[in-house]
């Protein structure tokens, strides 16, 4: 059991971390945060429409409503002239407040609120049906989060170039045919996909953790791509394992544990930068 809830926490750790990086870089870390929340209208309409939490409606509407979220932050932000971070607050906080809404209205007794949206269900990955793989049963968690992986995988190793100039110089990439916005749409696709198939899982606060936090604490160490999402991958899958014993050994939650390891690593890596910066820099020797 132990095992399953592991590996099921290092796949979204990874997907989330290599998605990550690029959102980081491309200054929209709390696209993941808005996704997260936005989904819930499409939730609850799903389950509606399916009359279950398990039905495959149930991942469709909430992917639908994460690629709207997506498009309507990038629609007020181009269209309508607002900062980016405040098209942000408005869009995911109109529709986690309508997801709220229809909550209350239509599913008053059905728990897909905080359980399903915010915190949840970790621990009870090792507990659900799976499928019979060379003798052993996998967990049907784990087949989507593996899936998306390698989708994700293929999707940074392919369109490596597209991703790589559209996020450090979008003008050079637009003069030489790359389509700008194209990317930023495949890109925020699979930042919509991943985050639906992992936060029925790890609860939304731990994949905005996963989003975030192993890639800002790469970004601390490291000034190449490449590397940057190597050592993301480490926080973020030792963030995972530590975490996951930390909460055993205090019989506390899951999730909770393992998004505190990760700040607790980013602030151990922010305080050897600055005493690095401060006490083993080379000094600034002004030319006269």
């Amino acid at each position: 059991m132990d095992l399953v809830i592991i590996i099921t926490a290092c796949l979204v750790a990874v997907t989330s971390s290599i998605i990550g990086c690029f959102l980081i870089l491309r200054k929209m870390a709390m696209v993941g945060d808005a996704i997260s929340h936005s989904v819930l209208p499409g939730i609850v309409i799903a389950f509606m429409l399916g009359g279950t939490l398990g039905s495959w409606y149930l991942l469709l509407g909430a992917a639908a409503f994460g690629i709207l979220t997506t498009f309507l932050i990038e629609f007020f932000n181009k269209r309508g002239g607002m900062q980016h971070d405040a098209t942000i607050g408005v869009v995911f906080t109109s529709l986690f407040a309508l997801g709220i809404i229809l909550v209350t209205v239509y599913a008053r007794d059905v728990d897909i609120d905080q359980d399903c949206v915010l915190y949840g269900e970790l621990d009870h990955v090792a507990f659900e049906e799976g499928k019979n793989i060379f003798g052993l049963l996998i967990p049907y968690t784990i087949l989507r989060l593996s899936v998306m992986l390698l989708c994700v995988l293929a999707l940074v190793v392919f369109g490596y170039r597209g991703l790589f100039l559209t996020t450090f110089d979008p003008a050079y990439a637009a003069t030489i045919g790359i389509s700008v916005m194209a990317w930023h749409y495949i890109l925020m696709a699979a930042v919509s996909l991943s985050t639906v198939l992992s936060f029925g899982s790890v609860g939304a606060i731990l994949v905005v953790a996963f989003l975030i936090t192993p890639p800002a604490t790469a970004y601390l160490l490291s000034d190449k791509l490449k590397q940057m999402i190597l050592l993301s991958l480490v926080f973020g899958v030792s963030g995972s394992v530590v975490g996951y014993y930390f909460a055993a050994a205090i019989d506390g939650a899951t999730s909770a544990a393992i998004a505190s390891v990760l700040g607790a690593q980013f602030i151990v890596v922010f305080a050897f930068k600055a005493v690095q910066k401060k006490y083993f820099s080379a000094p600034n020797i002004p030319v006269v």
